[in-house]
């Protein structure tokens, strides 16, 4: 692997093996009266790996954030070298050489995959700009080192998780780090992934990195770890190598107690058929799914991830349909065509993404658990809090929830607890059947033991329940019945205990001995084939805007031949050149998951600025009247930044405020006066009325602007970043991107953008007074929308808003030349708007539904 040069980076290399290179010593961190941790010390060594052990709660993610840069402890050090230091940040903490694989990624679903890979140390070529022939090299390299054969300029959405859990562990290699911290790095990979992990993490041994490894399934510890560090309320117990603490021991000085039994058996005979699947098939996923479920039994669905298991539980929950096949819940024959329908048949379902799909992290507890039943909480469509309480206090009650309210925000919540809530908001509808998808995913060992004795205990009271785990000793220790799949089919049933690891490995892998496949597992994993150069063009959103151009513009040629006419035109493209540059400054701001209301105000403000300036002076260059119109907009961009980054303000709330205050001062400011053509230099007016080689000049800047906006989006770093922001803020913040920075630098160059703008519009139109674009936001707002860039943030192009500028002009146009009211344009502009946001949710859904397909 090559190696990369950083800020701050030693080479790893040159630690003596076994000496300290990091670790923290008497650290302790409190989050308002709550100790997190207390005291802590420990080193990572050169050229070993020390486990963090500790139940959910213990402490473990506050070490990490501490080592990370995310937090700062409030008494002790961070220990770097020997020497303690004061991290500032995490790109504070990677410039020193430590590097972090987060629990959750901090990946961003709207960049390439490279991109992901290099976010926050790019490699730069003497310009400045992105070094992209480089990033791609060392990008290749990184993603063979971790088994991920993919296409490199692949949009990250598009890849499963594990393969996404795949790309998180090629950035922490690409930075080619002294220390590497692994938070529970194998939640979501397959056995296989694992292996080529831990194999990676073996190089790296070699090579004198120290790690650190937090994980809870034993199991992988014991595999990996050379020292033991164990958590429990904050404080460490013991610091031991990992070949003299036994794992009965490591698991009583976690939770304080010893552990009876982590797999509970159960007794339950199994009654009649509760669910019954024949010939189940969904194309791409899998075929002819075959298989029966009784009451009080518990089967085991195994196989590596892509084998089909989610696949099959959702269209047996009703979230994806099957092409063909029969689902039969207590003998009758049931059409599951949404969730709703699977609720009412018995079915609940607990999605193996906790956090995406099961919980709404800003809800509270009791919230998140009422919501598959708030029918039955309300009377007249009140809904009662007491009976909120009395559906699902019983079963929090059972799953032992630790915490300190129904009104504690669950996001507050340890992975363990949050899966609680998960699991007692389902056992509220009651169900016949129960799938669970992955259960004990990223919770710790005593959390596992207490989902598992509830497991069982439903399985003793008749809950027919079907077992989706990754965990080859959950599957054997739970299940009556194991269910092997490989490639979306069934390759083996094994009863309960008649069945190995290695049979079930055999079985999903198709490997004929264990030495196979340790080969095997050295291979690479294949994602996502690189898509053609041609399908790539038709997958484009800027494809589709074209032809609904033409869809507009032909018709309405042959309606009215002036449409075409070079008055038309160059009148149509001088206005296209106002409404894009205005649409850009819009985009910067959405491309962060804000908006800007008040931009039509700026423009407004500008222009009147920009004319009364030229008015006052008519001797002086026009770049004075360009020059206050940029600060008029640049100023007004920077309140609106810092009111929302500062002040932690909404967007929307900010700038509808702003649109006011700016058009209101446009209107002190005026006081009714006008200021027209024969006021103003005929050199002002010029400015936008001449042309260059033939081109109306205001096309020519407008063009020139866009394309250094573009260049700045797509290879300047900060560009980049502009798109993480919007991607995933989280994860932009654990990378070390200074989001608020970004963001109130987004706000000042729109403002800018839209100040400049002014300017010219007063130099096109002339006439100036504080009634300037009232009402021209939607405009922009719907070219911005139409354009393709996302309400959501962190997807869009400069090509994209010019086409939509174009479109929508077009449709204006053409509604005018047929004599249509003008007042129907805004109604037109709002439907276009609905549309483009249908179409987008539309492709996001088949986006990922595509992904979830990917083998």
């Amino acid at each position: 692997m090559r190696r990369s040069s950083h800020d701050g980076s030693a080479d790893a290399g040159a630690e003596t093996a076994g000496a300290a290179v990091a670790g923290l010593r008497a650290a302790s961190k409190r989050f308002g009266g709550t100790v997190a941790v207390s005291s802590v010390s420990f080193d990572l060594k050169a050229g070993s790996v020390l486990a963090l052990l500790g139940e959910n709660g213990a402490g473990k993610s506050t070490c990490v954030k501490l080592l990370a840069g995310v937090h700062r402890p409030d008494e002790g050090e961070v220990v770097l070298g020997g020497q303690p230091i004061h991290l500032q940040s995490p790109l504070d903490a990677r410039r020193r050489g430590i590097a972090v694989m987060h629990q959750h990624p901090g990946l961003f679903p709207d960049l390439s995959v490279v991109e992901n890979v290099f976010l926050g140390h790019m490699p730069l070529t003497g310009a400045g700009t992105i070094d992209g022939d480089r990033m791609r090299r060392h990008g290749r390299e990184v993603l063979d080192a971790v088994g991920l054969r993919c296409d490199l300029d692949a949009r990250l959405g598009q890849l499963r998780t594990s393969e996404q859990q795949l790309v998180e562990i090629a950035r922490a290699l690409s930075l080619d780090a002294r220390v590497l911290i692994m938070d529970e790095p194998t939640a979501a990979l397959s056995q296989r992934e694992v292996d080529r992990l831990f194999g990676v993490v073996a190089e790296l041994k070699a090579r004198g990195v120290a790690m650190m490894f937090v994980g809870h399934r034993m199991e992988e510890i014991y595999r990996i770890a050379d020292e033991i560090a164990v958590l429990r309320d904050g404080h460490v117990t013991a610091v031991e190598p990992a070949r003299s603490l036994g794992r009965d021991r490591a698991v009583q000085l976690m939770i304080g107690r010893p552990l009876t039994s982590i797999y509970p058996r159960h007794t339950a005979t199994p009654g009649a058929v509760a669910l019954e699947v024949e010939g189940l098939s969904r194309q791409g996923a899998f075929a002819d799914i075959a298989f029966s479920l009784r009451a009080g039994e518990i089967v085991g669905l195994g196989g590596l991830v892509g084998s089909g298991r989610t696949e099959i539980a959702r269209v047996l929950f009703g979230i994806d349909r099957p092409d063909d096949g029969t689902i039969r819940v207590d003998g009758r024959p049931v059409t599951l065509r949404r969730p709703d329908d699977a609720m009412r048949a018995g079915i609940a379902y607990v999605s193996e993404d906790r956090l995406g799909q099961s919980l709404v992290m800003d809800f509270s507890i009791l919230s998140n658990a009422v919501l598959p039943v708030l029918k039955r909480t309300s009377t007249g469509g009140i809904v009662r809090r007491l009976r909120e309480i009395a559906c699902v206090a019983p079963q929090l009650e059972r799953m032992r929830l630790k915490f300190d309210h129904y009104d504690q925000p669950v996001k507050t919540l340890s992975g363990g607890n949050q899966q609680k809530v998960v699991l007692a908001k389902w056992l509220a509808t009651a169900p016949r059947v129960l799938i669970l998808d992955e259960p004990t995913q990223g919770i710790d060992v005593q959390s596992k033991a207490e989902v598992h004795a509830m497991i069982a205990e439903l399985a003793e009271r008749g809950m027919a329940i079907l077992l989706i785990s990754s965990e080859l000793p959950e599957l054997i220790g739970m299940c009556d019945r194991i269910l092997v799949l490989r490639e979306g089919r069934l390759t083996a049933s094994f009863a309960s205990g008649s069945v190995d690891q290695e049979q079930v490995i055999r079985a999903a892998t198709d490997v004929e001995s264990v030495s196979d496949r340790a080969g095997a597992s050295t291979g690479a994993h294949e994602a996502a084939a690189p898509v053609s150069a041609t399908a790539s063009i038709f997958a484009r959103r800027e494809l589709g805007l074209v032809c609904a151009i033409a869809a507009v513009a032909i018709p309405a040629a042959f309606v009215n031949p002036h449409f075409l006419g070079a008055a038309n035109i160059t009148a149509l493209t001088m206005d296209a050149a106002l409404l894009m540059i205005a649409a850009a400054a819009q985009m910067l701001v959405m491309l962060t998951r804000n908006i800007d209301l008040s931009v039509a105000s700026v423009i407004g403000l500008a222009a009147y600025g920009s004319a009364s300036v030229m008015h006052a002076y008519p001797d002086t260059s026009v770049a004075l009247g360009i020059l206050t119109g940029c600060a008029i907009g640049l100023l007004c961009g920077a309140i609106n930044g810092l009111v929302v980054t500062l002040g932690r303000v909404p967007s929307i709330v900010v700038t509808l405020g702003t649109l006011a205050v700016f058009r209101g001062f446009n209107s002190i400011w005026a006081g009714g006066r006008q200021i027209s053509a024969d006021q103003v230099p005929q050199a002002w007016l010029d400015l936008s009325g001449s042309r260059l080689a033939g081109i109306p000049t205001v096309i020519v800047i407008a063009l020139v602007v866009l394309a250094l906006l573009a260049l700045l989006l797509s290879r300047h770093p900060k560009g980049r970043q502009l798109f993480a922001v919007g991607s995933n803020p989280e994860g932009a913040a654990l990378v070390g991107i200074a989001a608020g920075r970004l963001v109130l630098g987004a706000f000042c160059l729109a403002g800018l953008l839209a100040g400049f703008d002014g300017a010219l519009w007063a130099s096109r139109y002339a006439t100036i007074d504080a009634r300037v674009a009232i009402g021209f936001e939607l405009t922009v707002i719907a070219t911005v929308v139409v354009g393709g860039v996302a309400v959501r943030g962190g997807s869009g192009s400069i090509l994209g808003i010019m086409l939509g500028a174009v479109l929508l002009l077009v449709i204006q146009n053409a509604l005018t030349l047929a004599r249509v009211d003008p007042l129907w344009l805004q109604g037109v502009y709002g439907l276009v708007i609905l549309a483009a946001v249908t179409v987008d949710a539309y492709a996001a859904r088949r986006l990922g539904a595509a992904g979830r397909r990917i083998a």
